[in-house]
């Protein structure tokens, strides 16, 4: 019977934590990258004054947040492939998910972002003589940013912690290799899970505590500013 220590410093069961994490990462960076390019032209069509855009996006919306990403992602993986006979890979699908997940939260950001700034400065903008294109530059996207970075990075930290959810849809990431490493010493090492899974945590928040506090410090330079 061993403390279980030992099989965390197993070099091969590293590796595959290690390369478990990778895979993990990646399917969180590339959904953030497409969450954010896509977030920005929701979130600006979204401003619309026309009312089947406000309803479609609602509807858009409220569905992506009333809906748990986990249904979502049995959706597109079991019953796209059952319907339509479309059978993608299951990290293709939880880059897809957390894209359009990521997108409708980015979206409502970026939305609430602009929608906060005073009509006041638009117009004392115009009065100095700017053009339109001018008060966008100058005025609107400046302050939108300094108020859409800090909700945006929090968001990356979530897409990031819900990333481990692909591993119901046969993604061998670092939770689900952290079980198989488990369930293969369960007889020699019982008390691996304790290691294993604390090294997952510790993984998890050398990752998203650092992104964190980058957040927090941008709010506080934001309100500080504001």
């Amino acid at each position: 019977m061993f403390s279980g220590v030992e099989v965390l410093f197993d070099l091969n069961n590293l590796e595959r934590l290690l390369g478990g994490l990778w895979i993990t990462i990646r399917i969180a960076l590339i959904s953030i990258v497409f969450s954010a390019i896509f977030g920005v032209v929701i979130g600006a069509i979204a401003l619309s004054k026309k009312i089947y855009i406000r309803i479609a996006y609602k509807l858009y919306l409220e569905s992506m947040r009333i809906i748990p990403p986990i249904v979502w992602l049995f959706v597109f993986y079991y019953g796209f492939a059952t319907l339509f006979g479309v059978r993608w890979s299951g990290e293709l699908t939880g880059i897809i998910v957390f894209t359009i997940w990521g997108t409708a939260e980015m979206s409502d950001l970026v939305r609430a972002s602009v929608s906060s700034l005073s009509v006041h400065q638009k117009q004392s903008a115009a009065a100095l003589g700017l053009s339109q294109t001018q008060i966008y530059i100058y005025v609107i996207i400046p302050q939108t940013l300094r108020r859409l970075l800090p909700a945006s990075i929090n968001l990356a930290t979530r897409i990031i912690k819900t990333t481990p959810l692909v591993a119901m849809i046969a993604v061998v990431e670092v939770l689900k290799i952290g079980q198989q490493i488990i369930e293969l010493s369960l007889l020699n090492a019982p008390r691996s899970a304790f290691w294993i899974y604390g090294f997952i945590f510790f993984l998890y928040f050398i990752i998203c505590y650092p992104i964190s506090l980058l957040s927090r410090k941008l709010e506080k330079s934001v309100n500080n500013n504001g």
